[in-house]
Formats: structure tokens, sequence, C-alpha cells
């Protein structure tokens, strides 16, 4: 194949380009920014995880006050009305002996929910405190939410102009290339990843191996728009 000299120096711009293009790519595919912004969400999703169980919790306790403190207080009821009676004095021996011992059992009824009343209470309180605690935290996760994917917004952005501009001038140096070179570019640079690299040195700038004695000298004597090809990786080989 042959092409103009000048096209084929074209194509190390093309590459060069190519090569920013895939920096760019790989950029947005391992942001650090995503990365921080997906662990400000699951950090945010545990965040409110821990809420929901402790919401949980309360309400179960809220429940077991509310039970005891009826209980507590259908205990003090009880306790009133044998009171009444024995201050009435209207009960005779049998009933005297019962009540008796109907208020001391209720008695130590009371106590026993008071005291099982008492520590759901301290507990409830230590739950209040960790529900504080794990709102602050919440918060905390929301608002670094936020800021990771402003930080991540803003990155990607930049990679979208900054991908938009080196694509807008791949495709107008990639117009002025003759169309048969442009075609073995882009074939070489889909099977290796490198489409065209510049002879410097004795080395190709593609795969950077160095090329034998005969290789150079087939090389130097080529005519100038011979389109030379590495032997090593095939890539077109550009002479300065």
């Amino acid at each position: 194949m042959k092409a103009q000299a000048a096209h084929q120096r074209s194509l190390l711009e093309l590459a060069a380009i190519d090569a920013e293009l895939g920096r760019l790519n790989h950029r947005a595919a391992h942001l650090p920014e995503q990365q921080r912004y997906d662990a400000a969400v699951a950090s945010q999703r545990d965040a409110t995880d821990r809420l929901a169980v402790l919401g949980i919790a309360a309400e179960d306790l809220d429940a077991q006050v509310s039970r005891l403190e009826s209980e507590v207080d259908g205990v003090r009821k009880r306790e009133d009305r044998d009171r009444g009676l024995l201050d009435a004095g209207s009960v005779n021996a049998k009933q005297l002996e019962e009540l008796q011992h109907e208020l001391g059992t209720l008695a130590r009824r009371q106590t026993s929910l008071e005291d099982t009343l008492l520590e759901l209470m301290e507990r409830r309180e230590q739950l209040a405190a960790e529900q504080a605690e794990a709102q602050a935290a919440a918060r905390a996760a929301d608002a670094e939410v936020s800021d990771a994917l402003a930080a991540r917004d803003e990155a990607t952005a930049g990679i979208e102009q900054a991908r938009a501009e080196r694509s807008a001038q791949r495709g107008e140096l990639a117009a002025a290339i003759d169309a048969e070179l442009l075609g073995l570019y882009e074939h070489q640079r889909t099977a290796s990843g490198i489409g065209a690299g510049l002879l410097q040195g004795g080395r190709c700038g593609a795969c950077r191996i160095e090329l034998d004695r005969g290789e150079i000298g087939r090389i130097t004597a080529a005519p100038a728009d011979e389109v030379l090809r590495c032997s090593e990786c095939r890539a077109v080989l550009v002479r300065p």
C-alpha cells in the first residue's frame, strides 16, 4: 500500500488522540469519585438499616412499657378495691383472710411489675440515646452521599467534555487521511490496541521492540510513500 508521507505522519497524531481517549475511558470506568460515591451509598444504607432496627426495637419496648403500665394500674385498682372493702368493715373473717392474702399477693405482683417496668424504662432511655447517635450518623451519611455525588458528577462532566473535544479533533484529523490508510490503521488498532507507531532509534513506537538490522535496511530502502508495518506487532510503522 502507498500513501502520502504526510498522511502517514497524521496517523501518529491520531494514535496520540486515541491513546488519550483510552486513558479517559479507563478513568471514567475506574473513577475514584465513583468509588467514593458507592462507598457513601453503602454507608448510608447501613445507617438507614440501623435506624430501622432501632426503631422496631423502640416500638417493641414502648409496647411492653404500655402493657406493664396497664397491668400496674390494674393491680393498683384491685388493691384499692380490696382496701376499700377492708376499711368498710363489712366482710366476715374468712373474707378478711382472703382479702389480706390477696393484698399481699398484689403487693408482690406490683413490686415485680414495677421492677420490670423500671428495667424497661432504663433500656428505653439507652435505646433513645442509640437512636440519637444513629440519626446523627444517618445525617452525616446523607451529607457524604450528597458531597460524593457532586464530586462524581463534576469529574464525569470533565471527562465527558475532554472526550467530546478529543473526539471532535479525531474526526477532523481522520477525515483528512487517505481512506485506505485509515482503514488499515483502524483494523490494526482494533486488533492490538495501537494502530501506528513511530520508528525511532531502531524501535517500533507501538510495541517498543527493537527491529533487526535486516528489517531496518528494508525500511530505509523503501520509498517515502510506501506504507510499512512492524514485523513484530503489525502496526503501521511511520518513519521520521
